[in-house]
């Protein structure tokens, strides 16, 4: 488990410095992402494509972001982070969330695995 949780920790790492190649230097050509809201999909992408057009897009929303690793569970099949995650507003998104706010999520985020790689990403705030 320990070369996963170097896998993740690198990935973090490189979604911290919006370091897209490195991201997907950690990810297989076939993962799977979701995001959830308070439950609800708010987005799911299929494809080391379309996880790495998403990925430009959404470093344009932030100044800086910053996912800070709380804790660690490990079953055999998966790996779970809580993280407290946080990002300066690059734009305006809507009367209440401006240029320049800080937002502050506290979450989890998922990890299946797949030929040594990220092949399954589940965030959760």
């Amino acid at each position: 488990m320990d070369q996963l949780q170097t896998l993740i920790e690198n990935y973090v790492k490189a979604y911290n410095s919006m370091d897209i190649t490195s991201m997907l230097m950690s990810l297989h050509h076939d993962i799977v992402f979701e995001n959830y809201s308070k439950g609800v999909l708010m987005l799911r992408l299929e494809g080391i494509q379309a996880f790495e057009i998403q990925s430009e897009k959404a470093c344009t929303f932030f100044t800086w972001r910053k996912q800070t690793i709380k804790d660690w569970q490990i079953s055999d099949d998966k790996i779970m982070i809580t993280i407290d995650y946080q990002a300066e507003l690059a734009m305006d998104f809507s009367n209440s969330m401006k240029a320049g706010d800080l937002l502050k999520l506290s979450g989890t985020s998922t990890f299946q695995f797949k030929d040594g790689l990220i092949s399954y990403i589940k965030d959760e705030s």
